[in-house]
């Protein structure tokens, strides 16, 4: 039997609409009075960092959420920022869903294939099926880096995972003056350059309160999700001058004696227990702070101007809350949004014991350079630098816990969380000292509003969820917490947590993986890990460690990081397509940062430009990075120039003159053993000069990708910038052809098998 036209209609169909019933398809519909939702997650803020949590940072906006509200003093997140927003989203174990690590490169294994499981429901996709507007704003961070090119597969992008609206980055940071890109929901925007002053965090708050402005006005009645991850305050350290200015001196007494002020603080706030003991200055190998005391006064001078740096970070933040909080209110919307404000991780050790003016070069490995970083103390936060702080400032920002952000210690992962809901929650100001983690914030969510996530298959089709609604001590602060033991893995370092007592490893590299790295801690009695009961309690240890594992087997744990470098080395067949001769054309936006990389970390390469000159005719005919490394290729008062900027250090190569008509200027970089190269100008076939013992940039630099024509955004010669902007190029360009060559002799990926060797014996 033929099926009829009709089927599935619900009305009746006559032959005309007066014999006719009219039907439609039910559209989802929230609960009647169902909150709106704003979530905001900072980046890499540490448990101290807020004035809440027992900090001299100011910030009045935040403290009134909590007064308001509710805080939790044992909320812990995952160590590490893409793994955090993926336990976020999905209320499930992070390697569960595939971002057990720095959504990267995907290695090929189920854990760490560095985007979020398809099959996973997301909290925006829920709660967009109940009926909500979703929005968001903000640092993405959770598709792998070859999968952030335009017409590429965006299967992992905001708004195919729920959100209607979308802008901001996607990648793992930027700069904060100058962004190496900008999203509007799957599209780039066009940027040449920025507006003085612009700030990415004043820019991200216009545009949540304008798209809620613009949902409101559409809809009044339906409410809405706001997910908010702030780009601030991870590292580069970039502030504004008025912010900065604010700190100048506040942190001259160095990082011990901030240390002991945010713990004394932390007492007379009720945010640690009475009796808790703050951890001693970090002495872990590998991780050790040295005493202030015993800096020399232009150590002192500079490590104390970063910090000033972060606190203007954290107090912008702040001011910018505010501002989104004033627009709720003058729409009437402020009573009835639950307000959540947390952080993916602890306070970061990234910038190592001297911290740096040159983020990008510490992904290098490359060595502490006081001498530069004083001399550039002045340009320090702003569009020329790119600084990080010490890991002295990091211990302060996990005060009073042990170590950092990547580890399983409690400074790697316990961290602020702030609720609010003044309609739906009472007790303003109190706090809650019941465990809970980041997997809890969606089941809560949903009970909170009403909604229901989609039914459990029933089979092993997806993760189990992991988290647990806390909502019943959002009333009752005497409720047993839901969340009774938690698995924690970063980069080999391990945790386990069961009704208040915690297993611990912090893993060193190059070292196997043995029983004996396990500490024992009872966190009721020692919330700050410093009394290892292991001996005492061998059968509590086995127990816990035994555990670990099996939860490690059900969340696709394994394989570990054996710290060889083979998680960063092993990538998908196809990715080596990307490291093809590719030519560009006028007109071609920015080519895509890891696009970019592609055609030239660790190996020789060689740029061809196609172009017509004539007399008069100025600007840029390729650019690829911009003020935290990279090179570009102009031709400015009739003299064709190469400029290589190796993390603020400048090489240059005056071509000479040029002759008009056609012309192909060629650069050739020859990748040279430990990190070196040297660089060959050559116009119409003739040398013009060599440039010998060049930096390699890699892993991260150069930051922004390829331009051809023009050198948008973050410039990679500040001094042209400042004489031309952008600098098109006036005259007539052809194109511009990559060749990538061979990898360094030494480059990693010569030697994975030897490398995969080396680390069996630690297996």
């Amino acid at each position: 039997m033929r099926p009829s036209a009709y089927a599935g209609f619900e009305g009746t169909v006559g032959r005309t609409i007066a014999a006719s019933q009219s039907w439609w398809p039910p559209r989802p519909t929230p609960p009647e009075g169902a909150p709106n939702v704003v979530i905001m997650l900072a980046d890499d803020l540490g448990f101290a960092d807020l004035g809440c949590y027992g900090s001299e940072v100011e910030t009045p906006r935040l403290d009134r959420l909590a007064a308001e509200g509710l805080r939790y003093t044992n909320f812990h997140v995952t160590p590490m920022c893409s793994p955090t927003r993926a336990a976020l989203l999905t209320g499930r174990n992070s390697h569960a869903v595939g971002v057990g690590w720095v959504a990267h490169a995907d290695p090929g294994f189920p854990g760490y294939a560095m985007e979020l499981a398809s099959n996973v429901p997301t909290m925006a996709e829920i709660l967009r099926d109940a009926g909500y507007a979703t929005m968001m704003v903000g640092k993405w961070h959770l598709s792998k880096d070859t999968a952030l090119s335009p017409f590429q597969r965006m299967h992992s992008w905001p708004v195919q995972r729920g959100f209607d609206r979308y802008f901001g980055f996607l990648g793992p940071f930027t700069n904060l003056h100058m962004p190496n890109e900008l999203m509007e929901d799957n599209a780039r925007i066009e940027i040449d350059r920025y507006p003085d002053g612009y700030y990415f965090t004043d820019d991200a708050t216009d545009r949540a309160i304008r798209m809620i402005r613009e949902q409101k006005a559409a809809s009044p009645r339906q409410p809405f999700f706001l997910y908010f991850a702030h780009g601030a305050p991870h590292a580069p350290l970039h502030a504004k001058p008025d912010d900065i200015a604010k700190y100048r001196g506040v942190f001259d007494a160095g990082w011990d004696a901030v240390r002991e002020a945010r713990y004394r603080r932390q007492l007379e706030l009720g945010v640690i227990p009475e009796g808790t003991a703050l951890a001693p200055r970090s002495q872990e190998r590998g991780y050790e702070v040295q005493p202030w005391d015993e800096l020399n006064p232009r150590e002192r001078t500079l490590f104390a101007r970063y910090e000033e740096l972060y606190a203007a970070m954290v107090d912008n933040i702040d001011q910018n809350f505010g501002r989104l909080m004033d627009a709720l209110d003058q729409l009437g919307e402020r009573d009835n949004t639950i307000v959540i404000f947390t952080s993916d991780n602890g306070a970061s050790r990234e910038g190592e014991t001297s911290g740096t003016s040159e983020y990008l070069a510490a992904f290098a490995r490359a060595a502490a350079n006081i001498d530069r970083d004083y001399a550039n103390l002045d340009l320090l936060g702003g569009p020329q630098s790119w600084p990080h702080y010490p890991r002295g400032w990091a211990m302060a920002g996990n005060t009073p816990f042990r170590l950092y952000k990547s580890t399983a210690h409690a400074g790697g992962h316990q961290v602020p969380f702030i609720i609010s809901w003044p309609k739906g929650i009472g007790g303003g100001g109190e706090r809650r000292g019941q465990y809970a983690h980041v997997t809890d914030i969606l089941p809560t969510i949903l009970e909170l509003a009403g909604a229901e996530a989609p039914p459990e298959p029933g089979d092993d089709s997806l993760p189990q969820p992991a988290g647990t609604s806390f909502a019943r001590s959002l009333e009752d602060g005497s409720a047993a917490s839901q969340h009774r033991e938690q698995l924690y893995e970063m980069v080999g370092n391990r945790g386990y947590y069961r009704d208040g007592w915690s297993a611990v490893a912090l893993h060193q590299r190059g070292e196997p993986y043995s029983d004996e790295e396990w500490e024992l801690h009872d966190l009721r009695e020692d919330p700050t890990e410093l009394h290892d009961l292991a001996a005492e309690h061998p059968e509590k240890l086995r127990e816990l460690a035994e555990a670990w594992e099996q939860a490690a087997l059900d969340n696709q744990v394994f394989p570990l990081d054996d710290h060889s470098g083979l998680k960063q080395l092993l990538r998908p067949p196809g990715d080596a397509l990307m490291a093809e001769p590719l030519t560009i054309y006028p007109g071609t936006p920015t080519l895509e940062r890891t696009r970019s990389l592609m055609l030239t970390e660790r190996r020789s390469f060689t740029v061809a430009s196609r172009f017509h000159y004539e007399a008069g005719d100025e600007g840029v005919i390729c650019a690829h990075g911009g003020q935290g490394g990279g090179y570009v290729l102009y031709v400015e008062g009739g003299e064709v120039c190469f400029l290589y900027n190796a993390y603020s250090n400048l090489s240059e190569l005056a071509g000479g003159a040029l002759s008009e008509g056609d012309l192909e200027v060629v650069f050739e970089f020859t990748a040279l053993p430990r990190n070196r190269g040297a660089v060959e100008l050559r116009v119409n076939g003739e040398s013009r000069g060599v440039i010998e013992g060049l930096v390699q940039l890699h892993p991260l630099a150069p930051f922004e990708g390829i331009d051809i024509g023009i050198d948008r955004r973050s410039p990679v010669s500040w001094e042209l910038y400042e004489r031309h902007g952008p600098f098109p190029y006036s005259g007539r360009l052809t194109s511009v052809t990559y060749t990538p060559g061979e990898l360094a002799p030494d480059a990693p990926a010569l030697s994975i098998n030897e490398i995969r060797a080396r680390a069996l014996r630690f297996d």
